[in-house]
């Protein structure tokens, strides 16, 4: 078979036979695809069930309106019915396309907090998810614009951040936006008189602090980890193989004389057969904190009971597949402004729209080229906190939900989310059938602790919005709105408001062994079984699942870039290995 050339991978089914198998081309999928076909005479399939990542409005960065809720790019996930959204149903945005969820997502570059690791370390017993250990692994692919010309950053930056220049392989660029907006430096003001500290960088552990994200764009276009490690790395190595519109259906599982399982392979359907592919190595699954439950169970893993009641025939009793599951849930506030312009009145006319569009085709600047949210900040929803617990994304737009149209007023949205939710959810499949979407329940606001901190973040945003930088745009609340004060009433309103920010993890988390919900063990190999008390607990041979779903707590702020961490580690210890 003649080599994949840099501009048409294989995309076809042609061989079986490879040395490692990557489910999933999104965040993990890619990268680990990368180092993996980097392996000296080791054949590796990619495995996709989307298309490629072709699609113009992946690119562009507002694109992200048009590929949130497109078949074309997106698994188009509803959650079931939540007791603490009032009962309703959300949105629940997946890539469905090479990338990922990088493909579609905010493009905001965040780490999170030293003290997420720390817990991560203690939940596992491996002082190696340490911040101090995970911190180089950041670095490894981060290419930081900052450090594009020597003497640009400030002194001691190059410790804390990577660039491809500085002995970084370079992958993942990190840019500042191309857009700036009065109304928003006027909230970054306003949050400092409301006792937030500013912030130039929030990346070295503790994020507290509001300023400007910082996004993965490389000229003002998106950069998606296709790009950042597929193209045209991947693609001109001979031992590389792409399977694109293929999804992986059950993975294949052999018992070993021991008694011990190994994973073979898996079955995958092309869209016009059932094929199997094998790895004689390791099958790494990378299918996201969805996908990944929903195959594992598919393959009989999981609670067996439920598999059971579900039609499948239960193979490796694991309790905690597909619990677990937690989320940063947003709450959208909206404040009428005066004085000041907003997208909503810029957008909402043609002469408005075709200067957008020629500042974005000359410049590659301006509102084309914005993250969903170009402003953030990290605080603490009561002043006793050791840390940040709330992170803010303010927009210079408002409507009434996503996918709506804009309003007609100028307005600016401040959404704020719990960083650290005790709320805890489930991904379960449905029945047997690897093309029915599994039962999403995230169950937010189903804790006292997770209202409390809701009611408590609507009272901030009407603190910051109430200080002196603000007020000379005379800022009117418009959603909830003011005649809700009581705790109570405030804690329905964020059940009626509320929506995902599409942040999904710790389905299959990572654990102690003896912990009978882990699925996981510190380098995400699968346990062979439950957790018994005075034994030693095996992992399954030749399978890890590398995506966020590993997590065993949330991170504090966006997941894409931990997630990123996550398999350069894990690719680390596979070449190890090998």
């Amino acid at each position: 078979m003649s080599a994949p050339s840099p501009q048409a991978p294989a995309s076809a089914a042609a061989e079986t036979q490879f040395d490692y198998i990557v489910v999933g081309g999104g965040t993990a999928g890619a990268l680990m695809a990368n180092r993996l076909s980097a392996l000296r005479g080791k054949r590796v399939l990619l495995i996709e069930a989307g298309r490629r990542d072709d699609y113009h409005w992946i690119h562009i960065p507002v694109g992200y309106l048009y590929c949130i809720g497109n078949p074309r790019t997106d698994w188009l996930y509803q959650t079931e019915p939540a007791a603490g959204l009032n009962g309703r149903t959300l949105r629940y945005p997946r890539g469905k396309t090479l990338g990922g969820c990088s493909s579609i997502n905010g493009m905001i570059y965040m780490r999170g907090q030293a003290r997420d690791y720390a817990q991560w370390a203690d939940l596992t017993g491996d002082d190696s998810w340490r911040w101090e250990q995970v911190l180089p692994q950041f670095m490894k692919h981060e290419d930081h614009w900052k450090l594009d010309t020597p003497g640009q950053a400030p002194s001691g930056f190059a410790q804390w951040h990577g660039h491809r220049n500085q002995g970084s392989t370079g992958e993942w660029r990190v840019e500042k936006q191309r857009l700036r907006w009065d109304v928003l430096d006027a909230f970054a003001q306003a949050a400092q008189q409301a006792g937030v500290p500013a912030s130039d960088d929030f990346n070295q552990g503790n994020n507290e602090g509001v300023g400007y994200f910082e996004v993965n764009q490389k000229s003002g276009w998106r950069w998606n980890t296709a790009k950042a490690f597929l193209r045209p790395t991947c693609y001109g190595r001979a031992n590389f193989e792409l399977w694109t519109s293929a999804q992986v259906a059950r993975l294949l599982l052999e018992t070993q004389a021991d008694g011990s399982r190994r994973c073979t392979g898996v079955q995958v359907w092309t869209g016009t057969e059932m094929v199997t592919a094998q790895a004689s190595t390791e099958v790494v699954l990378c299918a996201g904190s969805i996908g990944s439950p929903q195959i594992l169970q598919l393959s009989g893993i999981g609670p067996a009971e439920l598999l059971q009641a579900r039609g499948v025939t239960p193979l490796i009793d694991l309790p905690g597949v597909g619990q677990n599951l937690q989320d940063h849930l947003q709450i959208r506030t909206v404040f009428k402004v005066q004085g000041v312009k907003t997208l909503n009145t810029l957008a909402n006319s043609l002469w408005g729209k075709a200067l957008i569009g020629l500042e974005y085709a000359l410049k590659r600047s301006g509102p084309m080229s914005m993250a969903p949210s170009q402003l953030g900040a990290f605080t603490r929803s009561r002043p006793d906190l050791a840390h940040a617990n709330l992170q803010y994304h303010v927009q210079p737009l408002s409507l009434d939900a996503f996918g709506e149209p804009l309003h007609t007023f100028n307005a600016f949205t401040a959404s704020v989310c719990n960083l650290n939710p005790s709320s805890r959810g489930t991904v379960n499949i449905k029945g047997p059938r690897f093309d029915e979407a599994p039962a999403i329940a995230p169950n937010y606001l189903s804790t006292d602790d997770d209202r409390q901190v809701a009611v408590d973040s609507l009272r901030l945003t009407r603190r910051i919005v109430a200080q002196p930088a603000l007020s000379r745009y005379q800022p009117e609340e418009f959603k909830p709105g003011t005649q809700y004060q009581a705790d109570g009433d405030l804690a329905r309103l964020a059940g009626d408001i509320a929506t995902t920010i599409f942040h999904p993890v710790g389905t299959t988390k990572m654990g102690r062994a003896d912990d009978p919900m882990a699925v996981l063990d510190s380098r995400l190999r699968l346990f062979d079984g439950p957790a018994v008390p005075g034994q030693a607990r095996r992992t399954v041979a030749g399978l890890r699942v590398v995506d966020a779903g590993a997590m065993p707590t949330i991170t504090s702020g966006n997941t894409n870039s931990p997630t990123l961490m996550m398999a350069e580690r894990a690719a680390a210890w596979i070449a190890a290995e090998a």
